[in-house]
C-alpha cells in the first residue's frame, strides 16, 4: 500500500508553501502573536479565495470536495510557517463536527459560509481539562419553551473569542448534545497561552437561549472522539 502523497498533492504543497513564505513570514507571525485575535482579515480572505477553507467541504455545500489528505497538506504547511489564524478551529474542528453530527439543514446553514471564508467557527467542548470529550461536561442545556437554555463555562476554546458560531457541548439530562450558538450570544475572553500562534478563549454561557433546531442530531461522544483522533 502506497501512503505517499500523489503528484497533485505535492503540487498543492509547493503552492501553499510558496504563498506562506511570501505572505506569512516570521515578521507577520510575530505581529499577529501580539494581537488578541491573531487574525489578519486580508490574509484570511486570500486563503479563502485560494479555496483553502473549502478544501474538504463537500461540493454540495459550497466546497471543493477534496479529502483529508489535501487538508492535511495545508495544515502541515501552516504548521511549518506558524501561520496564525482560525483555520484549524474552523476548517478542521467545526466543519467536520458539522459533517459528522449535523443534519442536512445544519450543513447547508453553515458549511457554505465556512467554505467561503465568511464564517469563523469552533468547537467548545472542554469544561475543565482541554480535551475534546463529553466526559465531565458541566455545561447544562435545559428546556426553555420550544428551545433550550445553556449555562456553563467552556475553557481552552480555540479561537472562541473571534468565532461567529460555536458548537457547544452541554448536558441535557438525557446525555450530552452539541448545540449551535452564535458568537455574539456568549461572553468570551482570550486566555494567555504558551503558543500565541494558536489563540484560546474562555467562553461563558449565562442563560443563552437557542432554538430547538440548534441541537445537532449526531452522537456528541462519537463526533468528539473522531475529532480527537
Amino acid at each position: 500500500m502506497d501512503f505517499a502523497f500523489n503528484e497533485d498533492q505535492e503540487e498543492l504543497r509547493r503552492y501553499v508553501r510558496q504563498w506562506l513564505d511570501e505572505k506569512s513570514p516570521s515578521e507577520t507571525v510575530r505581529r499577529l502573536m501580539d494581537t488578541a485575535d491573531g487574525l489578519d482579515g486580508e490574509l484570511w480572505a486570500e486563503t479563502a479565495e485560494m479555496g483553502w477553507q473549502a478544501m474538504s467541504v463537500p461540493e454540495e455545500s459550497g466546497g471543493a470536495g477534496f479529502g483529508f489528505l489535501e487538508l492535511a497538506v495545508i495544515v502541515e504547511e501552516q504548521g511549518r510557517s506558524l501561520f496564525t489564524g482560525p483555520f484549524f478551529s474552523t476548517t478542521v474542528l467545526a466543519a467536520h463536527a458539522l459533517l459528522w453530527g449535523g443534519s442536512e439543514a445544519h450543513k447547508q446553514q453553515l458549511l457554505p459560509g465556512i467554505a467561503a471564508g465568511e464564517t469563523v467557527a469552533t468547537v467548545a467542548a472542554s469544561d475543565a481539562d482541554g480535551h475534546l470529550s463529553t466526559e465531565g461536561t458541566e455545561t447544562t442545556a435545559s428546556r426553555d419553551g420550544d428551545g433550550w437554555q445553556l449555562n456553563g463555562t467552556k475553557r481552552f476554546v480555540l479561537d472562541g473569542h473571534v468565532a461567529d458560531v460555536l458548537l457547544v457541548t452541554a448536558d441535557t439530562g438525557d446525555g450530552v448534545s452539541v448545540f449551535l450558538v452564535n458568537g455574539d450570544e456568549v461572553s468570551a475572553s482570550a486566555l494567555p497561552t504558551m503558543d500565541e500562534t494558536r489563540k484560546q478563549a474562555e467562553v461563558v454561557l449565562d442563560g443563552v437561549r437557542v432554538g430547538a433546531d440548534a441541537r445537532l442530531d449526531g452522537d456528541a461522544a462519537l463526533v468528539l472522539a473522531r475529532l480527537d483522533q
